[in-house]
């Protein structure tokens, strides 16, 4: 069983806001998803699917793209015929 204080942690791991007011919604909700697990824990699984695995890729298809000067009209920052990013450090 889940406790508020385990779904607090959990909120503050994945850096999602839970009100106080929230919190113990989320943690009924929390346990009944678990409990979905325990009862398919239960379901007996013998038999494999039956179904037979091929190739779903289709051949490539080369196709004209968009004209540079269309794709910049787009693009809130330019230089030099290029779309420019946020520097990634």
């Amino acid at each position: 069983m889940v406790t508020e204080h385990d779904v607090q942690h959990i909120a503050e791991l994945a850096d999602v806001g839970i009100n106080k007011d929230e919190l113990g919604t989320f943690t009924s909700q929390f346990n009944a998803i678990l409990d979905y697990f325990d009862t398919l824990d239960t379901v007996k699984g013998n038999m494999a699917a039956k179904s037979e695995l091929f190739n779903v890729l289709r051949e490539d298809e080369v196709e004209p793209s968009l004209p540079q000067d269309d794709v910049l009209k787009n693009a809130p920052f330019k230089e030099d015929g290029f779309i420019k990013a946020p520097r990634v450090m």
